[in-house]
């Protein structure tokens, strides 16, 4: 039985916000009386899901449209998912380490200068040492199809079940703001560059690792930006309409993709 359910089609920074206020709504506040002053206690880990929360946005795959970050709250756990895998060469021990990679990189400028994003990388890091510190489960992390799942286990069960359901964010934005649309470009095209770093890839192979439908206009600005950045190239340079036609990319491609890790 679902208690509660809210969709929230909000900019990036405005949605973060009205997800932590949905949580804090349904969230129990009690008091810890043990020190010298009255200490608030939150019945869920509020300061985890806050870096949960903010690591989900930073780290979703917004060329997945219709593809939503979703929170849910059961009576022992909280699940938060977002699209998008692990980008190649990452592994789940490693984002419990500390180590990271940019997927969007407007993202994480914006989510900084708000002062919502502190050292990158440091996230998921952070809420594994500070369940720990409060006695929680071991925080899980795993890939379920095409998205990633982190779940916090609860020390006691709750008495009541939520769901949020933050739809769409950035991606879904009827009419997306300029940062938006810039993060959306870039989250693609570094999605492009990083599947061209395994192999030489034609438009068709491409569309389908992205999981398009079709080939999209953002698809095709992306792949002509990449061109007329040098970060990738023609495999028949003379021939550029060729159905044989396939893209690979190039040193300087290979140089942003090491200098971004």
């Amino acid at each position: 039985m679902i208690f509660d359910h809210i969709d929230i089609d909000e900019p990036l920074a405005q949605a973060f916000d009205s997800i932590m206020l949905f949580l804090k709504k349904h969230a129990l506040r009690g008091a810890d009386f043990s020190e010298s002053r009255r200490k608030d206690v939150w019945s869920i880990p509020l300061g985890i899901l806050r870096e949960a929360v903010i690591n989900a946005l930073v780290h979703a795959d917004y060329s997945q449209r219709g593809a939503p970050v979703r929170i849910a709250f059961f009576d022992d756990r909280i699940e938060i998912e977002n699209p998008g895998i692990l980008l190649p060469g990452m592994t789940i021990d490693d984002m419990k380490q500390g180590i990271s990679k940019i997927r969007n990189p407007v993202i994480v400028r914006v989510f900084r200068e708000l002062n919502l994003l502190e050292q990158w990388g440091s996230g998921v890091k952070r809420i594994v040492k500070e369940a720990e510190e409060q006695g929680l489960p071991e925080v899980q992390i795993s890939e379920i199809g095409m998205r990633l799942r982190l779940v916090i286990r609860f020390a006691a069960l709750l008495t009541t079940q939520v769901r949020v359901s933050a739809k769409g964010v950035a991606a879904t934005l009827s009419a997306p703001s300029e940062a938006q649309s810039e993060a959306q470009s870039e989250a693609q095209s570094e999605s492009i560059l990083h599947l061209l770093s395994d192999a030489s890839l034609a438009s068709a192979e491409l569309i389908n690792l992205l999981q398009l439908s079709s080939k999209t206009g953002a698809f095709k600005r992306s792949i002509q930006t990449l061109l007329e950045q040098g970060l990738i190239s023609y495999t028949l340079p003379d021939k550029p309409s060729s159905r044989l036609q396939k893209y690979c990319i190039t040193m300087k491609g290979r140089q942003l993709l090491a200098g971004a890790h």
